[in-house]
């Protein structure tokens, strides 16, 4: 999957390397942390994300334990995380790091489709999910999303998702929590994966106050991220399910 003669397609990005807690301008490479329990994983990402202009690898952690430890201290933009890892397992490590830094994004990276974990990672707060056997480019495009606030799954997830959907009973009508006619205007923009940017060009107001709505949002209807959001979107009959 991860080939380090792979060239980046990205257009060059001159920066230096950003240290934690500094100042992000357009110009910042996306700062990433790979928690993974394989050396050869953690060290292929780490060889081909490092050729990205946007991207900078800023630490590894072999477990979970070590991976929010490692978000705590080096406060990375995204984390790419494993989910099956000794000491602590993916999803435990996602809701902590979420808990910690809802601002930091989470793509979880796994070798295999199973429905709970999907569900899990996703509820837990992940924004992105892909395969290991994933192309090097679907990684980095996985990050890049994550990073603009974006929901990114594989494929097939998404059609597993979108199965779920239509499998699982009409949900209630009514939402958790009344919402404004503006608020669910939103609510169906992060259903169609759109970022905080993207909603405010759609909407005709600043980023900021799409991301205030956002917030308000996810107050509401207790719920911990945009993808949870986003899903919820899809149950609620707001959106189609993807690849529905």
């Amino acid at each position: 999957m991860l080939d380090s003669s792979t060239s980046p397609t990205t257009p060059p990005i001159t920066s230096g390397a950003s240290a934690p807690g500094a100042d992000v301008t357009d110009d910042a490479p996306i700062r990433v942390l790979i928690v993974d329990d394989h050396a050869v994983v953690r060290t292929g990402l780490k060889v081909f994300l490092d050729l990205q202009p946007d991207m900078e690898v800023v630490g590894e952690a072999a477990d979970g334990s070590e991976g929010v430890a490692m978000a705590r201290r080096l406060e990375p933009d995204v984390v790419l995380m494993d989910l099956l890892m000794p000491n602590m397992d993916g999803v435990t490590a996602i809701g902590r790091i979420k808990a910690e830094r809802p601002e930091t994004e989470i793509v979880t990276m796994t070798s295999f489709i199973e429905e709970e974990k999907v569900t899990s990672a996703l509820e837990a707060g992940a924004s992105g999910y892909v395969l290991k056997d994933a192309e090097a480019e679907e990684v980095a495009t996985a990050v890049r999303a994550a990073h603009a606030g974006e929901v990114h799954l594989d494929p097939a997830v998404a059609r597993l998702l979108a199965q779920r959907m239509r499998d699982r009973k009409s949900p209630k009508d009514e939402l958790a929590e009344p919402l404004t006619e503006r608020e669910k205007d939103v609510l169906r923009l992060l259903g169609q994966g759109m970022s905080n940017k993207d909603i405010g060009s759609t909407l005709f107001i600043t980023e900021r106050t799409a991301r205030t709505y956002v917030s308000n949002i996810l107050g509401k209807l207790g719920l911990a991220s945009r993808t949870q959001a986003a899903l919820y979107a899809v149950e609620h009959k707001l959106v189609d399910a993807p690849g529905a």
